[in-house]
């Protein structure tokens, strides 16, 4: 099976390599559509800021490339909010896989943004949480959120609820770090390697 990280300007994309490694999982780093293309398994992770990284992808044409990708495809932390439609953060138009726009937490006394450490998620709707116990914890970084919605297969509470995991068609996505999510995060990856 050909796994491929889609390499774009990201950060904390080691900590995905460390991950398959882990696993035991042969992966490709790359921009090039023919190798995006012909994977069996397409990640999409990163840190980063929203208008940044949609510009560089719109340089490389990735931007078309990703939402007519046909096999599985999963996006984590910034990979999952640039595959929905929209972010507030820098008033930014993205992918459009997902019919959702990403928003920024509000301005809460006393609790602090960015979300930032480990929380549960819940609400299990997909295959790709087998496995999991309810309540399952994972580690978040992130400042914005897309809201519960049709999309939604895992929910997560800071502030309000929001989407933990989105899923559509062959797109998934995680909007925290499945690589450093410990044995949670490594069951997830694993699900969506060996397909539902």
């Amino acid at each position: 099976m050909k796994t491929v990280i889609i390499k774009y300007n990201a950060g904390n994309v080691q900590s995905v390599m460390y991950a398959l490694d882990r696993l035991g999982v042969n992966y490709l780093y790359t921009d090039e559509e023919e190798e995006i293309r012909s994977a069996d398994r397409v990640i999409f992770p990163g840190v980063g800021e929203a208008s940044t990284a949609m510009a560089y992808l719109r340089s490389k044409k990735l931007d078309k490339l990703i939402p007519s990708l046909t096999q599985p495809v999963l996006g984590t932390c910034i990979g999952m909010q640039l595959m929905c439609r929209y972010s507030e953060e820098n008033s930014t138009d993205c992918l459009g896989i997902f019919d959702v726009d990403v928003k920024r937490f509000p301005k809460t006394p006393g609790v602090k943004v960015p979300h930032m450490g480990w929380n549960s998620i819940y609400d299990y709707q997909s295959t790709l949480l087998t496995g999991l116990e309810e309540k399952a914890y994972v580690y978040f970084v992130h400042s914005y959120a897309p809201p519960v919605c049709d999309y939604t297969i895992a929910t997560c509470n800071y502030i309000h609820p929001f989407s933990a995991m989105l899923h559509r068609d062959n797109f998934y996505a995680a909007q925290f770090h499945c690589e450093i999510s410990g044995d949670v995060g490594e069951k997830i990856l694993s699900n969506f390697l060996k397909g539902e």
